[in-house]
């Protein structure tokens, strides 16, 4: 049972790498299709164009600071 919990350890402190690489591969294949993304900056969400132009989608909720190992219950 240790060794999961080790296995387990190391895939999660790995995933945010992972999971970086994941998301940047494929907003480059999208904008190298000549498509656009939307991207969140501070309480904005732009689309963001292949050949770099932002358009201003939405205002949302400011980012919140979260402390690592924080659990949320989302109901």
């Amino acid at each position: 049972m240790a060794d999961q919990e080790i296995e387990i350890q190391m895939l999660e402190i790995q995933f945010p790498t992972l999971a970086g690489r994941a998301f940047a591969t494929a907003r480059n294949t999208v904008m190298a299709a000549g498509l656009s993304v939307l991207q969140s900056e501070g309480q904005f969400i732009y689309r963001v164009s292949a050949d770099g132009k932002k358009e201003l989608v939405k205002e949302i909720e400011p980012p919140i600071d979260v402390a690592i190992g924080t659990k949320f219950v989302i109901s």
